[in-house]
Order: C-alpha cells, then structure tokens, then sequence
C-alpha cells in the first residue's frame, strides 16, 4: 500500500465545500463542531470532582473509582482509531450525529448505573462515542474555511478547547452540590442528545466526505510517509510535554514544593492564558513568517523553557514565580505553533484526513500517558524528574522538525 504523495505541491482539499458559505453558515458549522468537541472533552473534567464521592454511593475502593476516568480514556484511544478508519469509508457528517446521540446514550446509562464495575464499562463505550469529533474537527475546519484561514479557525477552536479542563472541574463541584454524582453525567448527556438533534437539522452546513480512492491510504501508508510523521510526531511531543508537566505539578505542589494547590490554580489560569494568547496570534504570525518558521520557533521556545525550568530544578531552585514565567514560554510557544502544527499534519495526510486527526491525538494521548507513568516513581524526588521527562519529550518534538522532511510547499 503506497504512502500518499502529501510532499507535492498541494491541491483544492478533497473535503472542500462547491460553493463559498456565508461567513453566518461558516460561524454556525464552526460552533456545531466546537460544541461536539468540548462535549467529548467535557466527559472527564466534568465528572473529575464527583470520582471521590463514587465508593460511597456505588460501593468499591478510590483505586476502583480512578479506573471511571481511566476507562474513559481507553475507550477514548479506542474510538480514535476506529472513527479514523470509519471516516475514510463512510459520511462522516452522518457518524458524527450518530456518535452524538450514542454518546448521550451512554451518558444516561452511566446515570443509572448500579455498581461501579458497571459505570466503568459504560465509561469505557463512551469514552470511544466521544472520540468522532476529535477525529472529524480538523478535516471539516480545513474543509470549511480553505487552507489560508484554517489556522486561524484551529486557533480559535484549541483556545476554546483549552478553557473546558480549567472551567468544567468548577461546574462538576456546583453540579456535585447541586444534585449529587448523577447529574453531571446527566448535563453531558443533555447537551450531546442537543447537539445530535442540531446535526440532524443544520449537518448539511458540514463539508462532505471525500472521496477515497481506490487502494490508497489506510494507517500503514501513514505510519510510512515521514511528511507526515515529521508533524504528528511534532503535534504530540509538544502538546504531550505540556501534559505531562501539568499532571503531575499537583503532586509536586502539594509534595516537594509544600507551595499547596492554590500554586497550582494559579499556574494553570497564567498557562491557559498564554496559550490563548499564542493561539490566537498563530495565524497572523503565519502569513508574516509561514507554516514552517511559526511551527519550529514555538517548538523551540517551548523546548527552551523546559531545558531552562529543568536546569533551574538541578540547582536548587523552586520559585514559584520563576516556573510560572517559563511555564508561560510554554504555552506560549505550543499555542503558537499549535494550530499550524495540526493543520500542517491534516495537509500531510491528504483525503486520508480521518485517519491522520486519529492518529495525531492518539499519539499525543499515548505521549501524556507514557510520560506520565515514566515521571510518576519519582515524583516524589521534586521538580527535576517531572520536568525531566517533559523537556525528554520536547527535545524529542524539536527533533522531529529538525531531522524529517517537510511539506514542498507553503501554506503561509
């Protein structure tokens, strides 16, 4: 199976709309998908306060009731790949209204559940329901705005993604107090069977699906093209260091650090922001500077600041000030290159752009979570092992830009 030619001189996307839409169509299709993402996204950090509460109510061990938010990422990984693959054969305006509403279904379900062996296997099936628009976001985006203003719209849809881990945990408490563990998963599913019924009325606002031709793509062929590889590695080293420092910097806090949680609050609202920040300038520092310059500079300075954090940890320091301020580079420099990283790695993959979006978030899930348990035995050391690890993997991201090939041509 050959490996698509993402490195010629780029054509019309296959997934492009025959017409222009009006910039009202193009607002409501942008919302219709961001909706269904950061109800997915929603799925975990929703849920996140009520999990302490789960062995009163359902009977079992913390450890079991941890296994409610572990599920749902495996089903998550799982869905990925397979929305990835049903994408390239099947409408996928069509799956992700069906994925929708299955998705609801299952929120009801865990609802109701009895035990917590039961929850998690319904968490599981809803973690892979909610992974379709994940895997359909940057293909319609792309589809829907053209390749000069993707960046822009990927921009805006990370911005919008990065404030439902800070804001959700908040509504989960208000929603714990308010009407116990069921509710919030009763919201989730409220809001998913809203959104199936948007889709089944305004879904053909959506691009449709291209057409795949005959005997090329599949994963194989992606996992061999090293165009692609050169920004899906890029893409999920550099978001992945980001993670892996922000799950464990609460331990390090509140172990180590004694700085306590509130350090932490305030660590995260400072790096949302300069994300948002980097995210938003994303696109207009492409058309200065182009694709390229944009996605290594802020690789760069995010690797930067984490080789900095990690020499700063060797010497003693502990400041939280100084970590909050290199902390800051980071997302800086990952919302900066962010979006045109994403869009880059959509490009790469051709009408295989299904498949491509799985396996860039998948990687950076798989990214988080192995560093994440690489980091975790020494923990308890401090700072210098986390950021360690984190600065590993952002090394690792400026090494993917730097040794594979790129894109002949420059979408700036």
């Amino acid at each position: 199976m050959a490996a698509p030619e993402t490195s010629d001189p780029l054509v019309p996307h296959p997934l492009a709309m025959p017409h222009t839409p009006s910039p009202v169509q193009q607002s409501l299709a942008f919302a219709l998908v961001v909706s269904s993402t950061v109800v997915g996204i929603a799925g975990i950090d929703l849920v996140l306060p009520a999990v302490p509460s789960l062995p009163e109510a359902l009977g079992g061990s913390i450890e079991e009731a941890q296994l409610v938010l572990a599920g749902y990422s495996f089903g998550t990984a799982a869905g990925l790949l397979v929305f990835g693959e049903l994408g390239s054969r099947f409408n996928r305006r069509l799956l992700l209204g069906l994925s929708l509403l299955l998705f609801a279904l299952t929120s009801f379900a865990a609802s109701w559940a009895g035990g917590m062996t039961e929850l998690i296997v319904i968490r599981v099936v809803q973690g892979a329901f909610g992974a379709a628009a994940a895997v359909f976001a940057p293909g319609l985006i792309r589809a829907l705005y053209g390749d000069d203003r993707a960046v822009g719209a990927m921009g805006r849809l990370g911005s919008i993604e990065s404030l439902t881990p800070a804001l959700a945990p908040l509504v989960g408490v208000y929603l714990l107090d308010l009407g116990g563990w069921r509710l919030s998963f009763d919201i989730i599913g409220a809001l998913a069977l809203l959104l199936a019924l948007i889709m089944a009325v305004f879904g053909s606002r959506l691009p449709k699906s291209p057409r795949q031709e005959k005997g090329s793509g599949g994963y194989l062929a992606l996992l061999r093209d090293l165009v692609f590889l050169r920004y899906a590695l890029s893409q999920a080293f550099s978001l992945g260091s980001l993670l892996i420092f922000v799950f464990g910097m609460p331990a390090v806090l509140t172990g180590s650090l004694q700085l306590g949680l509130s350090g932490f609050v305030t660590l995260q609202i400072v790096g949302v922001s300069a994300f948002i920040v980097g995210a938003s300038s994303s696109a207009s520092a492409v058309r200065r500077f182009g694709a390229e310059s944009v996605i290594l500079g802020g690789t760069l300075a995010l690797t930067a600041a984490f080789v900095a954090m990690l020499l700063y940890a060797f010497a003693g320091g502990s400041a939280l000030a100084v970590i909050i301020a290199l902390f800051v580079v980071v997302n800086f420099g990952f919302g900066l290159r962010g979006p045109a990283g994403f869009h880059r790695a959509v490009v790469a993959s051709g009408a295989d752009d299904a498949r491509g979006s799985a396996l860039v978030v998948l990687g950076i899930l798989g990214t988080a979570a192995g560093g994440t348990a690489l980091a975790a035995p020494f923990i308890a050391l401090g700072l210098a092992p986390l950021v360690g690890v984190a600065a590993l993997v952002a090394l690792m991201a400026s090494a993917s830009l730097l040794l594979l090939p790129a894109l002949r041509e420059d979408l700036s």
